[in-house]
């Protein structure tokens, strides 16, 4: 939370402990231990700025009535030196506290002072993190799906990065296994077809467009010159051509999506430096394997699992799961991060035990991973569900999706949920320039914020450093909740941190905007007294800086007109 926030709440907690020890030593309650109590922002800030629960936590500690502990406790409270100006005693027990107007003033004094790291703290203390998402297969374009999940690992990156966490983003690309036999299979026969009659496409290869092209840019070079060769060699050719490109389209396509990576791990690496092979070296050892019908198995019932799971096939061929093991393996031993994040879609909930048991019996702790499950994106036009078919080659991707909703709206949608749940995303909303449009709502609060200040410029009213005692004039209950708001902002993005859940921060702007939007529909800042409107003037400008961190966090850009 924020140096103030912690500093209020710790001079209330003192505030409480050292009353009970002054009624101890009184005689007034008998000597005892005193056991933690809580305290928080009541839901109506009416009642205070916090509340605290000791007297109804101490009521058996003490042997009286939760009401009559905290009367004892408010006679011996002193205030002085703090920012607390009243206390007040509710329902059963409860003590609400309201904070001075020095508070307030100090807030906004503290964020106006911090700019642009307002918000940031060093909670994580450093601990690296690895986050991992999107690693989308390279034999295709980028669905939906991915376009949720690069939304929200990136976003999740930066609010882990804000929070003090030492952070990485990682791409896992999928170059070796069934995934790249398939499209082997898929790019030849393409090419055939383009020689040959009667070449048929399996049900279950790669329909896509982008196949053919391939195909036809192979031939445009090579002709019909790989006809003749063996399969393996066609084949090899296609994908050495072909694959690549993919990779390439993968990062540009991401760029484009305001999406960077510190690193693009392949697990062809993995396979050519022995790791996947001494894995499973290293899991025999563990004495959690055991053979049948000539097929290595990972025991991974002994951890838990409702079911063993196959390493190694009677062929020899590891099974995919190997070379996840040895890749997180990599990430939280070879490469020592403290935490490895990974951004899933919602069908991995199976896997992801499977792989923690297998880290488990390689000696690692399975707690440094953590997954952050996604659940499906559905397209929504007209009230419709669009639907689209990937075998065809007719589903919508990340890029087409681009090319029809603004960046910002997109990064904005899909982190307007938290990642378990289902998610319809509104096409006609998100190019709506309205107030029904959150991410248009947010950015006009800002560009609002902006004019006010241009337009005071124009007429000779410059901004100015307000004093303490000017800003403890913006005392209106509309004021004080956008001031409250600003002073959250720390603790959001910690929260956000903590539950791997950004959306948190979404909605903080939004409500920001909202309590912006209200306070300045009750209170004029143009043509009142010169230390009032200077200090709603600081008001306005520290709520504009405080939206632009949070867009800034997410990639969304802030426009100072609209």
């Amino acid at each position: 939370m924020s140096i103030l926030v912690a500093e209020a709440k710790k001079q209330i907690v003192d505030l409480i402990i050292n009353a009970a020890n002054s009624a101890m030593e009184k005689g007034i309650i008998e000597k005892a231990e005193l056991t933690d109590f809580s305290v928080s922002a009541p839901a109506d800030r009416a009642h205070g700025d916090y509340a605290a629960n000791a007297a109804m936590v101490w009521a058996r500690l003490f042997h009286k009535a939760p009401r009559q502990i905290a009367e004892i406790l408010a006679a011996e409270f002193v205030f002085d030196g703090t920012y607390v100006e009243k206390c007040e005693i509710a329902g059963p027990g409860f003590i609400n506290f309201f904070l001075s107007d020095a508070y307030y003033a100090d807030i906004l004094l503290d964020a106006d002072k911090k700019g642009d790291s307002y918000g940031k703290s060093d909670y994580g203390k450093g601990e690296r993190v690895l986050v991992e998402f999107v690693s989308a297969n390279p034999t295709g374009p980028m669905h939906i799906g991915n376009a949720r999940g690069g939304a929200l690992g990136d976003c999740l990156a930066a609010v882990m990065e804000a929070a003090g966490y030492y952070t990485e983003r990682e791409f896992y690309i999928n170059d070796a296994g069934n995934q790249i036999n398939k499209f082997a299979l898929s790019l030849d026969l393409r090419y055939q077809q383009l020689y040959k009659d009667g070449v048929e496409m399996p049900e279950d290869s790669y329909h896509g467009e982008d196949i053919v092209n391939h195909a036809k840019a192979f031939a445009e070079i090579h002709g019909d010159s790989y006809i003749a060769k063996t399969e393996e060699e066609r084949r090899q050719a296609l994908v050495e051509f072909a694959l690549p490109k993919n990779i390439q389209g993968l990062k540009d396509d991401l760029a484009k999506y305001r999406i960077h990576y510190d690193t693009w791990f392949k697990e062809s690496s993995l396979h050519e430096s022995g790791e996947t092979m001494r894995i499973i070296g290293l899991l025999k050892e563990s004495g959690h394997t055991y053979e049948t019908d000539g097929a290595l198995w990972f025991k991974a019932t002994d951890f838990g699992c409702d079911k063993d799971f196959v390493l190694v096939r009677a062929n020899g061929v590891p099974t995919y799961v190997v070379p996840d093991i040895a890749y997180h393996y990599n990430k939280l031993v070879v490469r020592k991060f403290d935490k490895a994040i990974d951004i899933l879609g919602a069908d991995h909930h199976g896997y992801v035990p499977r792989l923690k048991a297998a880290l488990t019996a390689l000696g690692v702790d399975s707690a440094k991973l953590d997954a952050v499950l996604m659940q499906m994106v559905r397209l929504v036009r007209d009230g419709e569900v669009i639907k689209a078919s990937k075998r065809s080659g007719k589903a919508i991707t990340l890029v087409t999706l681009l090319d029809e909703v603004p960046i910002d709206a997109a990064r904005f949608f899909f982190n307007l949920r938290e990642p378990n749940s289902h998610f319809d995303f509104d096409l006609d909303l998100a190019v709506s320039e309205s107030n029904s449009n959150p991410v248009y709502y947010v950015q006009y609060a800002y560009a609002r914020i902006c004019s006010i200040i241009r337009n005071l410029a124009a007429e000779g009213i410059e901004r100015r450093i307000c004093t303490p005692e000017e800003l403890k004039l913006l005392s209106t209950p509309e004021e004080r909740e956008l001031i409250l708001h600003i002073a959250a902002l720390t603790d959001e993005i910690i929260m956000s941190a903590k539950t791997y859940d950004p959306a948190r921060i979404t909605h903080y702007v939004l409500d920001l905007a909202t309590k912006f939007h209200k306070f300045y529909a009750a209170c004029r800042v143009k043509g009142i007294d010169e230390p009032l409107m200077q200090a709603r003037l600081t008001l306005c400008a520290v709520t504009a800086s405080v939206i632009k961190n949070v867009l800034t966090l997410m990639k969304i850009s802030a426009p100072e007109k609209m």
